[in-house]
């Protein structure tokens, strides 16, 4: 069972959150504040669930998961930095909450697909750009082998011919200096081209 407290802002809100983590069976709710009081308070939890409003956590020890406007990048960005490992939208379902607290417990980040794609747009290396881009098509058959699908998989779930799978990952290979797929997976995830 992950103990939970939850902090917001606003008293609607909470009790929101309150009942979305009474309804897990894999939460317990160990307490629920004011969010004025979070650095003040003295409580025991595994994850924090905190709804900030617009004011963002100073620093964060404790693992936590913030509901945030995650189409802005730059805040999105400032709560990572600041310690916070799950930041997910204020629209997120209660199934999307649950695992977001289930991936931080664990230690892992949590974050929104949307938001991961903006973040990496933001911290691509300079310079690091492939002097000829992948066309849509090679993206799709990169996605698909760095999900360890064979060449007759891709050609089945594109609907396009295996020899025309070949000639798409002889180009992929070329356009990222890559002498096998493998290192291809590995030169798209360094470039952002590609989420596991």
């Amino acid at each position: 069972m992950i103990r939970v407290v939850v902090a917001a802002r606003s008293s609607v809100v909470r009790a929101g959150l309150e009942s979305v983590v009474r309804s897990s069976s894999s939460l317990e709710l160990a307490g629920a504040l004011d969010w004025a009081l979070i650095n003040s308070a003295e409580f025991e939890a595994d994850v924090l669930l905190m709804d900030p409003g617009d004011v963002l956590p100073e620093q964060s020890s404790q693992p936590a998961v913030l509901l945030l406007d995650t189409s802005d990048a730059a805040l999105v960005s400032a709560a990572l930095r600041s310690g916070i490992r799950g930041v997910i939208s204020r629209e997120a379902t209660p199934e999307e909450i649950e695992s977001a607290i289930q991936a931080v417990h664990a230690g892992l980040v949590a974050i929104t697909a949307g938001s991961l794609t903006e973040l990496l747009r933001d911290v691509r290396p300079a310079g690091d750009a492939l002097a000829e881009p992948l066309s849509d098509r090679e993206l799709e058959v990169l996605n698909l082998i760095a999900e360890g699908q064979s060449n007759k998989l891709i050609a089945h779930s594109l609907g396009i011919s295996e020899h025309t799978v070949k000639t798409h990952v002889a180009s992929i290979l070329a356009k990222l200096g890559a002498g096998s797929r493998t290192e291809a997976v590995s030169q798209a995830i360094r470039r952002g081209l590609v989420m596991l």
